[in-house]
């Protein structure tokens, strides 16, 4: 038995693997919406951080920044803001020295706030640098306002924010796994009740199981059931067969002995030879039914398509009349072939096609009465079927006696055959995928073996 590994960790992984994938993706975005938001935040801040500079650069001339906006330098949440103020004519008026530059300046309009980032003190930095007209002892110009933060604040509160949403979705899946490993195993506890019902099942109990189970487990119990169903007709026939076959062989074998124990006592020597011919025919008869009853169990076992090859049926045909031609001829009964001269190409197997073809002649010696003078065997082939027909003009047989005809171990009349021949026909018939037919005749028998032709 293959094992494919524990169902309960197949459905776990499929549900769990996309769940993994989506809150990657949502990871990323959850990142890069969290950059763009501390730039949103820090560029914000820092353009409040200029407008209050300023605003106090005007109000107090350039002597001082009030401690309002102190504080909000101070307390920014993007970390600390450095500015750098110049008055009317680039004068420097307060803040640090040197601000950074932008290495491309932008020819946008010279009043509106302006972000770019540079580099100072060897660390890339987010610079505001934003121009306003003010009066500065009594002097009417554009003052300059240059702010600046250091972007690896900024990244540091992004991947801050990033954390925080990777540990939430990290509770979540942590959360979902415990639910869904836990979750499939009381899911899947009807499958194991239906495998401890199957386990108290005893070789002797194939009735159907009418346990309760899922909807989607209904298809396996119900192919389960099929299949118990189904051994349990093939147990029935082979024990039918087997009481059958007992029986049949009984006889024979009775009369093998009967025979055995005559010839012991004969008193001459022609007594003797008549017994040893009698004890002859006896162990052929017998033979011949052991022989027909290994070929109805074979014959049940299913067919495999590699066991069919493409054979000439005509050849067939002729190699199996030539053989019974001999024993129909030896009691005197003519014995007619017509065949057309072409192959037919059929795909079957050799052996069980022979076969029925000798147990249709034989049917008819065996079942043909006293007044059987003709036996003949007519084949023919049309564009989809091929017909093999023969016909005698014995006893009789009609199409109403056909379920009787082709039943095992049964005779319309007694005789010396065994009642398997035409089963044996008709079971060979099926497996070829054709059929066995008793055609209305005024006089005797006529029986059609019909097959599928191989294009």
């Amino acid at each position: 038995m293959i094992r494919h590994g524990s169902l309960r960790l197949r459905l776990f992984i499929l549900i769990l693997t996309p769940l993994v994938l989506i809150a990657i993706l949502l990871g990323y975005w959850r990142y890069t919406v969290a950059q763009q938001t501390a730039q949103e935040l820090f560029d914000d801040s820092l353009l409040s951080a200029g407008l209050a500079i300023s605003r106090d650069v005007a109000i107090s001339e350039g002597d001082a920044l009030s401690p309002t906006t102190r504080s909000l330098i101070r307390d920014a949440s993007g970390g600390e803001i450095f500015y750098h103020v110049t008055g009317p004519g680039g004068i420097y008026v307060t803040g640090y020295a040197y601000p950074p530059a932008s290495a491309s300046p932008s020819e946008q309009d010279a009043y509106k706030p302006q972000f770019f980032e540079a580099i100072y003190r060897n660390e890339p930095v987010r610079v505001l640098k934003m121009t306003e007209r003010i009066t500065l002892d009594n002097l009417v110009g554009d003052a300059t306002v240059t702010a600046w933060q250091r972007i690896a604040d900024r990244n540091a509160f992004a991947n801050e924010l990033s954390i925080r949403a990777a540990i939430l979705m990290g509770v979540l899946l942590a959360t979902l796994a415990f639910v869904v490993w836990f979750g499939v195993a009381r899911g899947l506890r009807p499958l194991l009740d239906l495998q401890n019902a199957i386990d108290l099942r005893s070789p002797d109990d194939l009735s159907e199981i009418k346990r309760p189970v899922p909807v989607e487990v209904h298809g396996i119990v119900k192919t389960l059931n099929r299949l118990f169903g189904q051994v349990e007709t093939s147990i029935n026939a082979h024990q039918v067969f087997i009481s059958e076959a007992a029986h049949q062989l009984r006889n024979p074998a009775a009369a093998v002995q009967s025979m055995a124990e005559a010839l012991r006592d004969a008193k001459t020597e022609a007594d003797r030879d008549k017994r040893i011919a009698e004890l002859v025919a006896a162990a052929k008869n017998s033979a011949a039914v052991a022989e027909q009853l290994l070929s109805l169990e074979r014959l049940r076992q299913p067919t495999h398509q590699d066991q069919m090859e493409k054979i000439d049926f005509r050849a067939v045909v002729e190699e199996a009349c030539a053989e019974m031609g001999v024993h129909i001829l030896a009691k005197g009964v003519e014995f007619e072939v017509t065949m057309p001269d072409t192959s037919i190409m059929v795909a079957g197997d050799r052996v069980f096609l022979a076969e029925a073809i000798k147990n249709l002649l034989d049917n008819s010696m065996k079942h043909g009465g006293t007044k059987l003078s003709i036996i003949s065997v007519v084949l023919q082939c049309d564009q989809d079927t091929i017909r093999l027909t023969v016909t005698d003009d014995g006893i009789g047989l009609t199409p109403d006696q056909s379920d009787t005809a082709f039943s095992r171990f049964s005779q319309l009349e007694p005789s010396d055959g065994s009642g398997l021949g035409l089963s044996i026909v008709s079971a060979v018939a099926r497996r070829h995928g054709g059929q066995i037919l008793i055609n209305p005749a005024v006089k005797g028998a006529s029986l059609t073996l019909e097959l599928p032709k191989t294009r």
